[in-house]
């Protein structure tokens, strides 16, 4: 009968440690974020395109500097983070965000159309996309496009404009006027392309226009009527919803102190204060 007895316990024994098992009622085991306190940060990595003055770019001492620069630089010395620059190349932005290589994208960054792939802090700036061709190309209107050579930088909003298929038909229709559409890496070739004379036209962001019309004297001019309009603001990995929140916060303390209109007054030949759009 003992026997019996220790046989049978040990078999309730071995069904109880079984239905401990299983996936139903067990208790799942702490993640690494749960055992570990989240680091406080120290830095931030801002990934930025340095050939797209005035939001950034290299000057001529070899430092990068710019509008949006600026600004960070503003942000990580009031909340004490160390303020890294991180150089991108503007078609791999997305791989560098969602591998951490930078911690965000701030730089001239159009949120208009790309809400859902990323956390986006409120628009900071107003944004136009225009053409600029040159001043004795006899272009003066959108019309005069047809049967020209238009380059844009590749992944950027006035490519997207041109090539959008969602309620976009005049636009689409324009760009199929176009002998051709190229694209290049970057504005600064661009601009050279069409003062040689390769291209005809550049469709390219207000700030980054009223820039090289600003330093290269009468060589260029901006068509009046624009190609689109949209809105600039910082680009976080979708869901990082925390440092938004941060960088956000310190955006507004120093708009309302006065410093964010101090940075967009010195960039004035831009007329950056007048495209401001933070807290209106």
């Amino acid at each position: 009968m003992k026997k019996y007895l220790a046989l049978l316990f040990a078999m309730v024994m071995t069904v109880s440690v079984l239905a401990g098992c299983g996936s139903g009622d067990a208790k799942p085991e702490a993640t690494p974020a749960e055992d570990t306190a989240t680091e406080e940060r120290t830095k931030l990595i801002v990934g930025f395109d340095a050939e797209y003055p005035p939001y950034g770019y290299r000057n001529e001492a070899g430092d990068y500097v710019g509008f949006d620069l600026d600004l960070a630089a503003e942000v990580c010395e009031r909340r004490g983070w160390e303020l890294v620059k991180q150089p991108i190349d503007w078609d791999a932005k997305d791989m560098e965000l969602n591998s951490g290589s930078i911690d965000c994208i701030w730089n001239g960054f159009t949120m208009t159309g790309r809400e859902e792939s990323y956390t986006f802090s409120d628009p900071y700036v107003d944004n136009s996309i225009v053409f600029v061709v040159r001043t004795d190309s006899g272009i003066k209107t959108k019309a005069d496009l047809a049967g020209k050579v238009v380059m844009t930088q590749a992944d950027s909003s006035a490519l997207t404009a041109l090539t959008n298929e969602e309620d976009n038909e005049d636009n689409l229709a324009l760009a199929a006027s176009f002998a051709s559409l190229e694209q290049t890496g970057d504005y600064n070739s661009a601009f050279m392309n069409l003062e040689a004379g390769s291209i005809d036209a550049i469709a390219v962001d207000i700030g980054v226009a009223q820039y090289q019309l600003t330093s290269r004297g009468d060589t260029f001019a901006m068509l009046e009527e624009p190609l689109s309009t949209e809105q600039y603001a910082v680009g976080f990995k979708l869901g990082n919803t925390e440092l938004r929140d941060q960088v956000q916060e310190t955006l507004y303390e120093m708009l309302e102190d006065g410093t964010f209109d101090t940075i967009a007054a010195n960039y004035k030949d831009f007329n950056l204060d007048q495209m401001v759009c933070l807290g209106k």
